[in-house]
């Protein structure tokens, strides 16, 4: 029976060198004229609309629409594959690239997407790593502001894909924040954590995640435990 595998992607996945932040950035400069749009505020493991809403809301002291938050993200997508494709320190996370090909390789997983980016901003991203084509599914930013509801819109994609519903111990949400983890226990799904972004194992084990790594480089270990668990 198949295990389906959500990953988020900053952090997680890969790490871009800060261009998403530096995208965003320049997408604010181009239509507010501001600079240091992004000061003061975490952007971990929250959507691409939301952390656009908190930056109009509270670094520039608007009420945004939903068209302002539109213009925003068109822009933000203008900068965003320069920014990614000219980024220094772009690199992928241990394991990943080798945990993605055993995954393809298992006629019982299905690996897919639980991200804040909206889905172009994702795709952006991993295609400059080569690792895209690996994903067959995902719930984005693009789909919802709320991380739980885009985690819950995967999950439906993947029981359609699947054509049947999917309990606790077949769905797994990969991320390295505590909101991806609170975002798993929402959706009533198994959480993995891991400690290759902002938090640390000490800061993401309160959140009482299934699994807690320090990264994913002991993949093989962490596939041996999840498909010793019966659905």
């Amino acid at each position: 029976m198949e295990k389906v595998f959500l990953f988020d992607v900053d952090g997680t996945l890969i790490n871009t060198g800060g261009a998403g932040s530096r995208a965003l950035v320049r997408a604010f400069r181009a239509r507010y004229a501001v600079e240091n749009a992004l000061k003061g505020l975490i952007l971990d493991g929250k959507t691409d609309p939301w952390i656009i809403r908190e930056v109009l809301q509270l670094n520039l002291g608007l009420s945004p629409g939903p068209e302002q938050v539109r213009q925003v993200m068109e822009s933000y997508l203008a900068f965003l594959e320069g920014e990614v494709q000219s980024s220094p320190n772009f690199r992928i996370m241990p394991g990943i690239e080798l945990l993605l090909a055993e995954l393809a390789a298992r006629e019982d997983a299905l690996v897919g997407l639980a991200t804040g980016n909206i889905e172009q901003g994702a795709r952006i991203k991993l295609e400059r790593a080569g690792i895209y084509p690996y994903f067959r599914l995902g719930g984005y930013g693009s789909d919802s502001e709320e991380r739980p509801e885009l985690v819950k819109i995967a999950i439906r994609k993947a029981e359609r894909l699947l054509g049947r519903c999917l309990g606790r111990e077949e769905v797994y949400i990969i991320g390295d924040t505590p909101l991806d983890i609170l975002s798993g226990k929402a959706a009533q799904v198994s959480t993995v954590a891991v400690a290759t972004g902002r938090y640390s194992l000490d800061e993401l084990r309160p959140y009482l995640p299934d699994y807690l790594f320090s990264s994913l480089a002991d993949y093989p270990a962490f596939l041996a435990e999840v498909y010793a668990r019966q659905a």
